[in-house]
């Protein structure tokens, strides 16, 4: 559990343990367990969303349902530290810079936040925003419990099964000791996960793991691999497509 806990220290903003200094062989051996942190996240989420609609009655009268769905979004940057977010930025800014590999390598790396960073920010945060509005409630529940977790099955994906493009940095760590047997026990939590959801949860599945391959053969072949920021992206981009799905399907 240990390994566990290493994981969701690095992924959340949750602190359960008193330890902040940890091994690269421990990030490496958390991946397995990303789909139990996004089912963390994910009942997080859920559990707020049906507490303020079904138990603080002056909350569903005076918050609107537009006005959850802020909420919503702003408590899913707070519980990951807004991680995943930073890594889209950065991939933002690098993949639309138009320059070469290595430049663009480098401008990932970059502290600086750029106006492609900004703009990919902005329309990420409507889009997320607008699908919370847009789901019904009911099936909102659902969403909110999986996105969390096929999206971190699709970091799994990204860490395993895909070349790192840099000679070094923490996500390299991830990618040298998540072991062979990481993708598999992965691939089991999240269907012991996802499978009681039923059709909608399993449409989601297939058609969120077809879009983060999308992505990660997108970015690794403009990067030469991927990274730690492209890892974030992906998430990102797996959480709306999964609200999508769940959208259409609904």
């Amino acid at each position: 559990m240990n390994n566990f806990f290493v994981g969701l220290q690095f992924l959340t903003s949750l602190k359960i343990v008193k330890q902040t200094e940890w091994s690269l062989e421990s990030f490496g051996k958390s991946v397995k367990y990303f789909p139990l942190i996004g089912a963390v996240l994910g009942i997080i989420m859920a559990s707020f969303y049906f507490i303020a609609i079904k138990y603080l009655p002056l909350a569903h009268i005076y918050l609107s349902h537009n006005f959850l769905a802020i909420l919503l979004f702003a408590l899913s940057i707070i519980l990951t530290g807004a991680l995943h977010c930073d890594g889209f930025m950065d991939t933002a800014d690098g993949v639309f810079s138009g320059r070469s590999k290595d430049r663009m390598l480098e401008i990932m790396k970059d502290s600086c936040v750029g106006s492609n960073a900004v703009v990919a920010f902005f329309i990420l945060s409507i889009l997320k925003i607008a699908l919370f509005m847009e789901i019904p409630s009911d099936k909102l529940l659902l969403a909110l419990f999986a996105a969390p977790i096929l999206s971190r099955f699709n970091m799994v994906i990204a860490i395993t099964k895909f070349p790192y493009a840099r000679p070094d940095g923490m996500g390299k760590a991830f990618a040298e000791y998540s072991g062979a047997t990481t993708f598999y026990i992965a691939l089991l939590f999240t269907m012991l996960l996802i499978i009681p959801l039923g059709k909608m949860g399993i449409s989601a599945f297939i058609i969120s793991c077809l879009g983060g391959l999308f992505f990660c053969n997108y970015f690794s072949k403009i990067l030469g691999g991927l990274t730690g920021d492209t890892y974030g992206a992906i998430t990102e981009l797996c959480e709306v497509i999964v609200l999508c799905c769940f959208l259409i399907i609904s």
